[in-house]
């Protein structure tokens, strides 16, 4: 999830300068966002895809100030929780 683009987000704005500072005169700019890794055991990919969409309006994400995207991957086993 990121931040829309009309909203400031001052952690990538650090970030840009940080990287200008360091000589990276390239950077034109920096958008920061959080990276969220869901495991479900659900049905088909389409029913897994409605799940997580639901998921991201609901509490994931706030739609008011944030864009979302989300990737469906087959996973072979679930990594040991953090509580365990």
């Amino acid at each position: 999830m990121t931040l829309k683009p009309v909203v400031n987000d001052p952690p990538g704005l650090a970030v840009r300068d940080a990287l200008l500072n360091l000589g990276y005169d390239g950077v034109i700019g920096v958008r920061s966002g959080k990276h969220l890794q869901v495991y479900l055991s659900a049905g088909d990919e389409e029913a897994v895809r409605r799940l997580v969409d639901d998921m991201c309006r609901r509490l994931l994400a706030n739609p008011v100030i944030e864009d979302y995207t989300f990737e469906v991957e087959p996973v072979e086993h679930f990594p040991l929780a953090e509580s365990e």
